[in-house]
């Protein structure tokens, strides 16, 4: 990033992107346009009324910082949004309250950043919305980007992404439990942050925990802490994540694997926000905000007993269904552009542009990793610049899933091929009955089969999403498998 220059320094280099800068405040407004020139940024400087004006006239720059001052601020913004779909809104403002973001975000800022601020901090968002160079092709809603941590982002370009986005603007600010439900990578945890970066506790403590990564012995002393002497080896007094937590919000990830006796001390902290840390007798009270994210049936787990029916109702005061990937494949190009200019810095590269054939390959696959599988994806065609590499694999995970036509073989291969397609056939015929038979018999408690079957918890999650595995269960009985997609 370009430092800012003094008075007789040399001019930095113009850059070819536009920045449209709009303030009704004339000295504000005049010394953001003296500080964007020093800096190289081509910048159209105007008030509300002859922005509007210009945009209306085909105006279109590349990013527009609208200094916000108060709710009349908010329908020039709406405005703009309406005229400019697919260009990044900055909206800078002083409003105390938190609210003001919210309604913001809402009337289509895609990122809203505080006064006072320090020029760098403004030079840097420039740079950062510079580098998204998404395509200009409509995509019918607009795309919003926002900063969560220093390299988190909650990006959205979809109708139903920027439902949920208006959706936890909302929910932030109504203390009320949530349940984030969707496949494995669909971003849950993205979304639980930017409930918590948009709500009243945004200034206090985010922790998330692993219900899953964590022995079941050992969750309740991470989660309410442990008194000195409890246990052996507990010299000292340690506060759980609740306390550590308090006023600010705690995100409970794979809720689904926790153990049954956990539920239910999770149940009265929901309930009246008091809970005894292990070894303890004076009860311990908190203001939390709880977050739960899961990736199981729901349902099936409560018919199968291994989730408490009044745990769900406690923790769904709102529940949040992500879509997969599969089903918002509009964004496949904002977040390929995201995720480029995202990782490019860590491996000390550019960003490389993708050809149209790449692209299409991207369009055309159905992501059963999701957003974890794409970011995976882009980053080994940044590392290794090799687009047919990336179309190769593309491919064979295609044709993996009988979504590609297998090539034609000769009769003397055929033999060969068919012998080996046999033998790998029956052998994960075997595995699956396998797996199947221990998670019915564990009622799907998957930390349970994955012991059972001496295998990693991560192990049993791919076999079961490799295999097409589910909790439901057929006429016979037997433990239901769907389409592996």
């Amino acid at each position: 990033m370009a430092a800012v220059l003094s008075k007789g320094s040399e001019s930095a280099r113009p850059d070819p992107r536009q920045l449209l800068l709009v303030c009704d405040a004339p000295p504000l407004l005049s010394y953001l346009h003296r500080f964007l020139a020093r800096e190289g940024v081509r910048t159209t400087a105007l008030n509300y009324e002859h922005a509007k004006l210009r945009v209306q006239r085909g105006l279109t720059p590349d990013l527009v910082v609208l200094h916000l001052n108060g709710n009349g601020s908010l329908g020039v913004l709406a405005e703009l949004r309406l005229a400019l779909p697919i260009v990044p809104i900055v909206g800078v403002f002083s409003m105390p309250d938190g609210k003001f973001a919210v309604d913001a975000h809402q009337a289509g800022a895609t990122e809203c950043i505080r006064l006072p601020f320090d020029l760098e901090s403004l030079k840097e968002t420039v740079d950062r919305f510079f580098c998204l160079t998404v395509s200009r092709r409509p995509l019918g809603e607009p795309v919003h980007e926002t900063a969560l941590t220093e390299d988190t982002y909650f990006v959205s370009a979809s109708k139903r992404m920027n439902e949920i986005r208006s959706q936890g603007a909302m929910l932030a600010q109504v203390d009320l439990p949530i349940l984030i439900l969707g496949e494995s990578g669909t971003g849950k945890e993205i979304v639980a942050k930017y409930i918590h970066k948009m709500s009243p506790r945004a200034h206090r403590t985010f922790l998330k925990v692993n219900c899953a990564a964590v022995p079941a012995d050992l969750l309740e002393s991470e989660l309410f802490g442990y008194e000195q002497g409890a246990f052996t080896g507990a010299s000292r007094a340690k506060p759980g994540k609740f306390e550590i937590c308090n006023m600010g919000t705690i995100l409970l990830d794979e809720i689904g694997e926790m153990p049954a006796v956990m539920q239910s001390k999770l149940l009265q902290v929901l309930q009246d926000g008091t809970f005894s840390r292990l070894g303890g007798r004076t009860p311990v009270k908190v203001n939390v905000r709880v977050i739960a994210a899961t990736n199981i049936d729901i349902d099936a787990a409560i018919a199968a007993r291994t989730f408490r029916e009044d745990l769900y109702y406690r923790l769904n005061g709102f529940s949040i269904q992500m879509p997969p990937l599969r089903e918002r494949k509009e964004e496949i190009p904002v977040l390929v552009e995201h995720f480029m200019r995202k990782l490019a810095p860590k491996f000390a590269r550019q960003p490389i542009t993708m050809s149209e054939e790449l692209l299409d390959a991207y369009m055309q696959h159905d992501w059963p990793g999701n957003l974890r599988e794409l970011e995976s994806s882009v980053k080994r065609f940044l590392v290794l610049g090799s687009e047919q590499h990336v179309l190769s694999e593309l491919s064979r995970a295609m044709s993996a899933r009988g979504n590609a036509p297998r090539p034609v073989h000769t009769e003397a291969e055929g033999l060969n091929v068919s012998l080996k397609k046999r033998a790998r056939s029956a052998m994960n015929e075997a595995e699956t009955e396998l797996i199947d038979e221990v998670l019915q018999r564990h009622n799907w408690n998957r930390r349970r089969a994955a012991d059972e079957l001496q295998i990693s918890y991560k192990a049993l999650l791919y076999k079961i999403r490799q295999y097409g595995l589910s909790p439901s269960r057929d006429a016979n009985g037997r433990g239901g498998k769907v389409a592996c997609l």
